[in-house]
């Protein structure tokens, strides 16, 4: 198991499942943090309960100042809180750190032995209901927005930025073509001019993206902007009137949404959309569906924000009833969630078949459903995180009769470049945020040259990506764009 050092690195189990012992066998004691130690600290004991608020205040203090500093911090959790893993993710991501988390999925079996022979056990009935909630756990973690979720195992290693650059070198030296697609996803809108020149700087963007030969063009579908890239209070486009704007503004590129969030609009309506931007676009549109997670948007709108299982049930229905809507006749439709007596839409899309993308790497659920249903999966993290998934969905593929082939491998990260070491040198100082250090905010954003970069596109593309999206933290004018069209040219056969 190879863990990116420094990094936020989230141990979670049910008690008595060993993480504690595995952490001080394979990481150094000192980077590891847990509510139990810190008890120890507060109150009379790692066994006092009625320190366990405090506790987890000073659990909170220690992690924000540890990722603050750019260091890796390994915390020891149950992991059941959600809130408290979201955060966790938030804060690493603003100081330009990986996250990763490690599952110690121990039987049943070995947790209530191990919990015997304590010298004090976990309540009985705790752990029953600890053991009970686990498997729903499991399932959130792989949809948290996690950089990497590993099953625990004997071995781990730590990797550090040497590891990742010589790596990189060695793979430059290989002359082999490599085909690669390149797709641009614009994920922030504050740029200069404000509204008034928005609109003219984003057509200049999406021309400059088709000429530079990149396939096509995303953005988000949020309505504040997300944590991850700026506040709630930035500029954000509605996405699909965004890309109806786009259409009438290029000639050849593809338009999507990465990814339309399942719990925002009736999934009919949501057909009707899609189709319209197809035909206005001459057959164009890309459909990125997903199960949604952004809690404090559903609140801010008056939007219901269900369950992760009821969001996954309406996530299958979208994916069985949009190509229905899109289809021949008008064939009724009763889903898990949604229930549509007549699936009519008029005008049809161009498209014979409108891809459908599904956002998220979950391999229990989110890669199984498009192993079922999707044209394309989305997936994020190294070349070796990828070839893991790569693995599990053609499993899938396998379990459901259906040829791998069928499904396109994309991938999305972030791409700083400069044509050299001193333009990428000053492009990180001039955009990192005050209290991260430069080499934090650049590994967060693959700060590199273009040589850098066809190296780690080649892994990437080793590992079974088709296509690359790429989001440019520098962009704001087409500078960016026409810089990153030497790198999508080495990868033209």
């Amino acid at each position: 198991m190879r863990l990116p050092a420094p990094a936020l690195v989230v141990l979670a189990g049910p008690p008595a499942s060993g993480k504690s012992t595995w952490a001080a066998t394979h990481l150094r004691p000192e980077v590891v943090v847990s509510s139990d130690r810190l008890r120890a600290l507060v109150g009379e004991g790692e066994h006092d309960q009625r320190a366990g608020t405090d506790a987890f205040d000073v659990l909170e203090l220690v992690i924000e100042r540890r990722l603050r500093r750019g260091l890796l911090t390994v915390v020891d959790t149950l992991g059941t809180d959600a809130r408290r893993r979201r955060r966790w993710i938030e804060l690493a991501r603003a100081n330009g750190l990986p996250v990763v988390a490690v599952v110690f999925d121990t039987p049943a079996r070995e947790c209530r032995a191990r919990n015997r022979a304590r010298p004090e056990p976990v309540p009985s009935a705790f752990l029953t209901q600890q053991l009970r909630a686990w498997p729903g756990v499991v399932e959130a973690l792989a949809d948290d927005g996690f950089d990497e979720v590993l099953v625990a195992d004997d071995e781990v290693v730590l990797v550090g930025p040497s590891f990742h650059a010589a790596h990189h070198h060695a793979r430059r030296q290989e002359d082999e073509p490599v085909t690669l697609d390149f797709a641009l996803q614009i994920p922030r809108f504050t740029w200069p001019g404000g509204p008034a020149e928005l609109g003219e700087r984003l057509a200049a963007t999406a021309r400059a993206a088709e000429s530079a030969g990149f396939s096509s063009v995303w953005v988000m579908d949020h309505f504040l902007q997300i944590p991850q890239v700026g506040r709630e209070w930035e500029d954000m486009l509605d996405s699909y009137t965004a890309l109806g704007f786009l259409a009438g503004v290029t000639e050849r590129i593809g338009l999507g949404v990465l990814v339309t969030g399942i719990t925002y609009r009736n999934v009919a309506h949501l057909a009707k959309i899609v189709a319209t931007l197809d035909v206005l676009s001459g057959g164009r549109a890309w459909c990125g569906l997903g199960a949604a997670w952004f809690e404090k948007e559903h609140r801010t709108y008056g939007w219901p924000f269900p369950p992760l299982r009821e969001r996954y049930a309406a996530l299958e229905d979208a994916l069985e009833l949009l190509p229905l809507m899109w289809g021949p006749g008008s064939p009724a439709f009763e889903g898990r969630t949604i229930s549509v007596p007549e699936a009519i839409c008029y005008p049809r899309p161009l498209q014979e078949r409108v891809p459908i993308m599904v956002g998220g790497s979950g391999e229990q659920v989110t890669l199984r459903l498009v192993a079922r249903h999707a044209d394309a999966c989305n997936l994020f993290g190294d070349a070796a995180t990828v070839g893991h998934k790569v693995a599990v969905l053609h499993r899938h593929c396998a379990d459901a009769g259906r040829d791998p082939a069928a499904v396109r491998v994309t991938h999305l990260s972030t791409a700083l470049t400069g044509r050299d070491a001193d333009e990428v040198a000053a492009a990180v100082a001039a955009l990192k945020p005050k209290r991260a250090s430069a080499e934090s905010y650049a590994a967060a954003v693959n700060a590199g040259t273009i040589e850098d970069h066809v190296g780690r596109f080649r892994e990437l593309a080793d590992a079974g990506v088709q296509t690359a999206i790429v989001n440019l933290p520098d962009l704001g004018d087409t500078t960016p764009v026409e810089r990153f069209a030497s790198i999508i040219e080495r990868f033209r056969v």
